[in-house]
């Protein structure tokens, strides 16, 4: 059974940084495709980054290299550290691993309980 916890959410005002982790137990990182996802308040949940098992990164448009996602399989855990941030990057941000590379939410199988971004303009 794979499960997800996140941390390092939090409060920060525009232009400021925030690294998110995720803790993931049964081993996803090296058998799945790994990636974090956000759901602001009234929207949709959108795909941010996305690993997969070998590797290979994915970034939604709006990251515009201001986000980098890693991932330590020796320690099973992944990250989104998040730069420039704006204000519309607040949302509570889940990670989340599937089995195919993916900016899709309805494509993961596994979800952590999110961690809340605020960003303060």
């Amino acid at each position: 059974q794979v499960q997800l916890v996140e941390s390092g959410g939090g409060s920060v005002q525009a232009g400021g940084s925030l690294r998110l982790s995720c803790a993931a137990s049964g081993n996803p990182t090296r058998a799945y495709c790994m990636g974090w996802v956000r759901q602001a308040p009234g929207q949709e949940r959108e795909g941010v980054a996305d690993i997969s098992d070998d590797g290979r990164i994915t970034y939604a448009a709006f990251v515009k290299g201001r986000f980098t996602i890693e991932k330590d399989d020796a320690k099973n855990t992944l990250s989104l550290q998040m730069n420039s941030l704006k204000p519309e990057d607040t949302a509570m941000y889940y990670c989340a691993a599937g089995v195919r590379r993916t900016l899709r939410p309805g494509d993961y199988k596994y979800w952590g309980q999110g961690t809340q971004v605020t960003v303060s303009s």
